[in-house]
């Protein structure tokens, strides 16, 4: 037996009021939407972490700590940069990656939790 939904009176106002604030906030879900996505993945919110805790770091130390090769670790970084998380900047031969301002109110709660998940663990 299939349940759905079967409504008397829709609140018309109602309505109209969820849709204009969908619309407002519209750009923010996408935000968010996209800036948890990529972090959704294991070896990128490590990246993420790193990149909050360091400021800056480059494919050949992300490498080294993370065990994993320049290449992977370029892939990933590459998907950040695409989706806005992260901003390179090359310095002589060696491109730093630091985590780009704008994103930072999306994935601070997240990097946030994190640290405090570390504090948890270290205090007691």
């Amino acid at each position: 037996m299939t349940k759905s939904c079967i409504r008397v009176f829709a609140d018309v106002a109602q309505i109209q009021q969820c849709k204009t604030e969908i619309d407002r906030v519209e750009p923010t879900i996408a935000s968010i939407a996209r800036a948890l996505s990529l972090s959704g993945n294991e070896v990128r919110l490590k990246i993420l972490y790193l990149l909050s805790k360091e400021s800056q770091l480059c494919p050949c130390d992300l490498s080294d700590i993370l065990s994993m090769t320049v290449p992977a670790i370029s892939q990933h970084l590459k998907k950040l940069r695409e989706g806005g998380l992260v901003v390179s900047e090359k310095v002589g031969q060696t491109i730093f990656y630091s985590l780009q301002k704008e994103n930072l109110k999306v994935i601070n709660p997240i990097l946030e939790s994190l640290a405090i998940t570390e504090q948890k663990f270290t205090v007691s």
